[in-house]
């Protein structure tokens, strides 16, 4: 089962739908998507770790908040991410452990500033969960 995929309709922007089985599932591939945009996901090693804890007054909000997250932990802690594990979610929290390796210049992406509501879309599918999220870059 594919985990995600770009979807070419923008160009200030990437555009993506990330599946899941369930809502840990969902939220993991969403956070390896971005990641794969942000740096070569397949070359990071997880050698440090960071726990965050996030809240959000609906599941789309919880998603947005997630991955701002993880922009922040790039920009922040100057790390690439490739880990990422959730322990605890519900559609309004989430608790989870993120693995990564400080940032190279060889395994840069692209720079990606924030996470949009532009056809932000958390929806069930007779098969799984599908979310599209829209990143600026």
């Amino acid at each position: 089962m594919e985990k995600y995929k770009f979807i070419e309709d923008l160009t200030s922007d990437v555009l993506f739908e990330a599946y899941g089985k369930d809502l840990k599932e969902l939220f993991e591939n969403s956070a390896v998507a971005l990641s794969s945009v942000v740096c070569d996901i397949e070359k990071v090693e997880k050698q440090k770790s960071f726990s965050v804890e996030l809240q959000g007054e609906f599941v789309e909000d919880l998603m947005i908040n997630w991955l701002q997250e993880i922009i922040a932990l790039v920009d922040t802690e100057e790390i690439f991410l490739s880990g990422f594990e959730i322990s605890e979610i519900d559609q309004n929290h989430l608790k989870a452990n993120l693995y990564g390796e400080p940032i190279s210049p060889e395994k840069a992406g692209v720079v990606v500033k924030g996470v949009t509501y532009y056809k932000m879309k958390i929806e069930k599918t007779k098969k799984q969960l599908k979310a599209t999220i829209s990143l600026d870059i």
